[in-house]
């Protein structure tokens, strides 16, 4: 029995030396650089929301434009026959010019989409899927300027179909 003893004694003696040996407890922190920048999934998704917005945007607009061009074409051959008011005709360039106007705040915005996706790194990659469509804007822009605002609607529907491919690339 005193051997049992003598020998839980030592045991108790030799374990916690070893297991104070080491005081102080590890731990891992995250650098303060990854909790204040964004993830790369979390990048792509807010340039897949920003694509889905603008496809929005612009489908909103084709919708609305396709009955203001009708409408903007029967004042024009109104006015060949000369059948349209001044007051009509007045009404008609407003509307004409807030068409272009916003025509010119779609290029723009696919402007600033172009620019994003070019100089994110995590956004990169689908740049290629999304270059070209400022220019395509810019051809419906042109267009509108000359008072074919069917064939502008058509150039942004081009400008919608490659958006949607650009989301379909991003899932």
């Amino acid at each position: 029995m005193p051997r049992f003893i003598a020998l839980v004694i030592a045991t108790m003696i030799v374990l916690p030396s070893t297991g104070f040996a080491q005081t102080r407890k590890r731990t891992t922190t995250k650098s303060s650089r990854t909790a204040t920048t964004p993830k790369a999934s979390e990048i792509q998704r807010e340039g897949a929301a920003r694509v889905a917005g603008q496809i929005k945007n612009m489908t909103q607009f084709i919708y609305v434009l396709g009955g203001v061009a009708k409408g903007l074409e029967g004042v024009d051959d109104a006015a060949k026959r000369n059948e349209a008011s001044p007051a009509v005709m007045e009404q008609t360039q407003r509307y004409k010019q807030q068409v272009r106007t916003s025509i010119q705040t779609l290029r723009e915005a696919m402007d600033k989409l172009e620019i994003d996706f070019r100089t994110t790194p995590e956004l990169q990659r689908y740049y290629i899927s999304l270059a070209g469509v400022a220019e395509s804007a810019s051809i419906a822009e042109d267009q509108a300027a000359a008072n074919r605002f069917d064939q502008a609607g058509r150039s942004l529907l081009g400008v919608v179909n490659r958006l949607t491919d650009v989301l379909l690339a991003m899932r």
